[in-house]
């Protein structure tokens, strides 16, 4: 079905994203595999071409596009590539960036935006704990006041662009007795005493992006790292979040989609008992199942899309792209491995790194659990 929300000035700058691919990554994703983390080239190549700015206004060096449809565009041509590179680039851009536009003071603007737009600084966020998992509320990462100062103590995990990062956004009790609203927010830049950086994790898939474990021990923060009010910093988080869950929604459904046009014109290519597969019933009923999902579920994102852009997103619906686009993602690889029999188990078949890298999507953003349980409250249950 032909979508419809998108503009002259949306296909235009979808041509400019993926020529970016297409130069940027597409020869070097192998590298990228391998070293478990992009090139800083890449950071810098993106900021050249106005692509990590893009919802941050002008005098700060972005595009002051203030349309998230063109964040849409962005993540589908990454996604049609690699979903790691796009998880790297969507939290830079699409979540960090929020935080930084809305929340940060104007001085903090001129320190960090320009930099954060050309690519010379690499951000991440750190939320998830090593025992708070979804839990945004029990964390036991500390600040406390010392003089003028904050003192950071704790450690972060299963942060996306964590061993690069230049600045990550870090949530800390600072009133551990009050819970969740006693949680606020701290820029901690590379090189800040104390703060150190584990290993690369080995994950399942996306090896490409770059995901670490974060160590704070006394470290020192001046009053300005601070980003946003004191104890506010869950309630800014959670008017954040739907944007994060959007975006994951926005990628779920564009990784599943390519792989799944892949994979019809493989079960066009591939012979057996002297036809193609997916002129076998069987694998024709499956197909037109697939399809059709992917394209009803794209239809609800494009709606959650514009509703975000008209301010009107809630949390509820967030959730409900979040959850069910990466549900319609793990089904969908699963049955495109299926579809490409042995060679669907092969890693140097992109329909196997793609299954290995879908699964997370029920895990991060909020686990697919967390958003049912969110939808559910929301019925009064």
């Amino acid at each position: 079905m032909r979508r419809t929300m998108f503009e002259d000035d949306h296909h235009a700058f979808r041509e400019s994203a993926r020529a970016f691919v297409d130069r940027a990554l597409r020869s070097n994703y192998p590298r990228f595999v391998e070293q478990r983390g992009i090139d800083r080239d890449v950071w810098l190549e993106a900021g050249r071409q106005g692509l990590l700015g893009l919802e941050v206004p002008e005098e700060h060096g972005g595009s002051g596009a203030d349309d998230y449809r063109f964040n849409t565009v962005f993540a589908e041509e990454l996604c049609a590539l690699s979903a790691g590179v796009a998880s790297c680039l969507g939290i830079h851009g699409d979540v960090v960036g929020r935080y930084l536009v809305d929340l940060c003071t104007e001085e903090q603007k001129r320190r960090w935006l320009p930099r954060f737009c050309s690519g010379e600084l690499v951000t991440a966020i750190g939320m998830t704990e090593p025992s708070g998992g979804s839990d945004l509320a029990a964390l036991k990462t500390t600040a406390v006041r010392d003089g003028s100062d904050w003192v950071l103590n704790g450690s972060k995990t299963f942060i996306t662009n964590g061993f690069s990062a230049d600045l990550v956004l870090v949530a800390a009790g600072t009133s551990p007795d009050r819970g969740a609203r006693g949680i606020s927010l701290f820029a901690v830049e590379s090189g800040t005493p104390g703060f150190e950086r584990g290993r690369k994790l080995d994950k399942v898939g996306q090896p490409e992006s770059d995901t670490a474990e974060l160590f704070f021990s006394d470290v020192r923060l001046p009053a300005d790292n601070l980003v946003g009010e004191v104890d506010r910093g869950f309630a800014h988080m959670m008017r954040r979040l739907p944007q994060e869950r959007l975006g994951a929604a926005v990628s779920n459904l564009a990784h599943a989609a390519q792989i799944l046009v892949e994979t019809v014109e493989y079960t066009k290519e591939r012979k057996a008992f002297g036809q193609s597969i997916g002129s076998f019933q069987a694998n024709k009923f499956t197909l037109a199942e697939l399809v059709t999902k992917v394209d009803v579920t794209q239809a609800y994102v494009d709606q959650c899309v514009l509703a975000h852009n008209a301010g009107e997103l809630t949390a509820i619906d967030a959730a409900k792209a979040k959850f069910w686009t990466a549900d319609v993602q793990n089904s969908v690889l699963d049955a495109c491995v299926q579809l490409h029999g042995g060679y669907g188990y092969m890693t140097e078949y992109r329909v196997a790194r793609a299954w290995m890298d879908a699964r997370v999507t029920r895990i991060w953003a909020g686990s697919n659990e967390i958003m049912k349980e969110l939808i559910g409250r929301d019925l009064g249950l």
